[in-house]
């Protein structure tokens, strides 16, 4: 094989991984498209954007040691003012509601409330992208959901993001002989409910 064909199969290469690299791009980019619209105009019958709606959503699956407005920012990637604004509009209109830690006066934990709950129930998923969805068989559903699991985590690896992973899959979470865990790293027992919610103290079990 000559020098000239090895760095004519590496440019081939190159070059194809790239276009596939930039598909992956524009579906992603035209499916989040698609959904954002579909969340501002579910958000618009309550006079929320999307980023409210977003907050309120990660609120509804993130543990007790991630609902605080410190956990929302790095979550959703937003501005400190951005989402101390989303924040007030939320719980102006009784979507959530906010508790001072009992053990830490300074900092504050925010629930999504009964009426929170339900406006989620009805706009996530958007009931187009659960249309959508009922239109793929179980397999599929396994690809997509593999697939976009592990681009996720290469992109955080990529940009040293936190994982923000759900906490039965953390390296600090211990289960015991009798069924019951425990956090490694805060040193607390866990809850059934806790280990099936999402943290921001996740990391990935080497």
């Amino acid at each position: 094989m000559t020098k000239e064909f090895t760095l004519v199969n590496k440019v081939l290469i190159r070059y194809h991984c790239g276009m596939e690299t930039k598909q992956i791009n524009d579906y992603i980019e035209r499916l989040s498209n698609l959904l954002r619209n579909e969340m501002r105009r579910e958000g618009a019958e309550y006079g929320l954007q999307p980023v409210q709606l977003e907050a309120l959503h990660y609120l509804s699956i993130c543990n007790r040691y991630s609902n605080t407005p410190m956990g929302v920012t790095e979550y959703l990637g937003q501005t400190k003012g951005t989402v101390s604004q989303s924040l007030k509009v939320l719980e102006k209109k009784a979507f959530l509601t906010k508790h001072a830690d009992k053990n830490d006066k300074r900092i504050t934990h925010l629930k999504v409330s009964t009426t929170g709950k339900k406006l989620l129930k009805k706009s996530i998923p958007a009931p187009l992208f659960t249309q959508a969805c009922e239109h793929l068989n179980e397999q599929s559903k396994t690809q997509i959901i593999t697939g976009l699991n592990e681009l996720l985590h290469a992109v955080q690896r990529s940009n040293g993001m936190k994982s923000f992973g759900i906490c039965r899959t953390c390296r600090y979470n211990q289960k015991n002989e009798d069924g019951s865990y425990f956090c490694d790293l805060t040193k607390e027992p866990l809850s059934q409910s806790d280990v099936q919610l999402i943290c921001r103290e996740h990391e990935n079990v080497a």
